[in-house]
């Protein structure tokens, strides 16, 4: 298998191992190959999240696959998106004009991803978003064209929230992240700690990113409330923590509630900053055998543990090979139809499932960070305490705002 990688808008061309015939299967592929277009942060706050490791996953998938669907060569092009709306939906737009891609993946930060999904469906594509966490994309934001894969603000909520709060956490100050995600985020936990007894005391938010907590950290000692919640991701999320520790605020007696951490961040941060941290996550890596054997192939690869984000990419892009494939042809709108019509049970997700709004729906999970006592290894970082079924961890259809869903 040949690998070609240039710069700018990297073009990886996965050429198939032998020359094949055109077959009729082929003859409903556009252009006799398939375009995946990568689109992620690559360098700046989410880029240990996602960035060129889930460009690593992607890769993986494709050649685990076998390089080829239906006789057709895969191609992959991969471009930072900057954390910009305007650089994500103008690349994308030139994707679909110039160099007809089939799918885009990757999308984290969820601005991007909001502005991206309305050019994919403008041009009649398919985009399939792995790391954005808004729940807004398939609610008010749903489009026929693009599936939402690992994760959203909605469970998180509903896991992180609602058990800090039955231990006692009643009393909220949120720090938010001034943008889509955060917004979303701010709004869903509000409602899970109002819905269980609770009270946001005040809400502050900071601009995309931040680089100094100083003032945030000082506001939430003053607010009294027993919880600082962090409506935000990244190296935000890492800054914010790294100050609220500089200040002493868990040593006052407030508590820190990181509603979207990730592997990294916390391997980042270290347990001692960390330990016994409450959060919800789509997946972890050494949750099971099968998580595991995959991340261990990643490890050997990358050097680092996946996120969950780098794992639902490989999923998500062998569940959308495998739908081509089903299909015999790259056509946005029976590859859809065909990825909804198939269950998802592999290492990543357990009893998954796309929605009529675009959301993959699957089993998610409260975890705690383990203390450095408990650690066994540089990345033994959780202890999965309790499954959240899918079907739990999901805004219900009965509350969506998507205009797909007849309710």
């Amino acid at each position: 298998m040949t690998f070609i990688k240039k710069t700018l808008t990297t073009s990886i061309a996965l050429a198939a191992a032998s020359t094949f015939a055109v077959t009729a299967a082929q003859a409903q592929m556009s252009d006799e190959e398939v375009r995946i277009g990568y689109l992620a942060d690559m360098s700046g706050t989410y880029r240990d999240l996602a960035g060129p490791g889930g460009l690593d996953a992607m890769e993986m998938a494709i050649e685990d696959f076998g390089g080829s669907v239906n006789g057709s060569p895969i191609e992959v092009l991969s471009a930072d998106d900057r954390n910009s709306a305007d650089v994500g939906a103008n690349t994308v737009r030139a994707w679909i004009d110039r160099d007809n891609v089939d799918m885009v993946g990757g999308l984290v930060a969820s601005s991007v991803s909001i502005a991206v999904t309305k050019v994919v469906e403008e041009n009649n594509g398919l985009a399939i978003v792995s790391g954005s966490a808004a729940s807004s994309i398939t609610n008010e934001h749903c489009t026929p064209n693009h599936i939402h894969y690992v994760y959203d603000t909605y469970p998180l909520a509903n896991g992180t929230a609602k058990a800090v709060v039955e231990q006692g956490g009643d009393t909220w100050f949120m720090l938010t992240a001034d943008y889509a995600f955060g917004h979303a985020l701010e709004g869903d936990v509000t409602k899970v700690v109002e819905e269980n007894g609770g009270e946001i005391v005040d809400t502050i938010r900071h601009p995309f990113p931040t680089n100094d907590f100083s003032s945030y950290i000082l506001q939430a000692q003053g607010s009294g409330a027993k919880i600082v919640g962090l409506a935000n991701a990244g190296s935000d999320t890492v800054n914010a923590i790294t100050t609220a520790s500089q200040f002493g605020l868990t040593q006052s007696g407030q508590q820190l509630a990181g509603l979207l951490i990730f592997l990294n961040d916390v391997h980042a941060l270290g347990l001692e900053a960390t330990q016994n941290l409450l959060l919800t996550t789509g997946w972890y890596w050494n949750m099971d055998d099968q998580a595991r054997e995959w991340s261990d192939r990643y490890f050997d690869r990358v050097g680092a543990r996946p996120t969950m984000v780098q794992a639902g990419i490989y999923s998500s892009t062998m569940h959308y090979l495998k739908a081509v494939d089903a299909a015999g042809t790259d056509d946005p709108e029976v590859v859809r139809a065909q990825m909804a019509k198939e269950p998802i049970n592999d290492f990543f997700a357990r009893n998954g499932q796309i929605r009529e709004d675009g959301r993959m729906i699957h089993d998610m999970y409260l975890a705690q960070v383990k203390t450095p006592e408990e650690s066994t290894g540089e990345w033994d970082l959780y202890e999965i305490l309790s499954t959240i079924p899918a079907e739990e961890a999901y805004r219900p259809l009965s509350e969506s705002q998507c205009d797909l869903v007849q309710n």
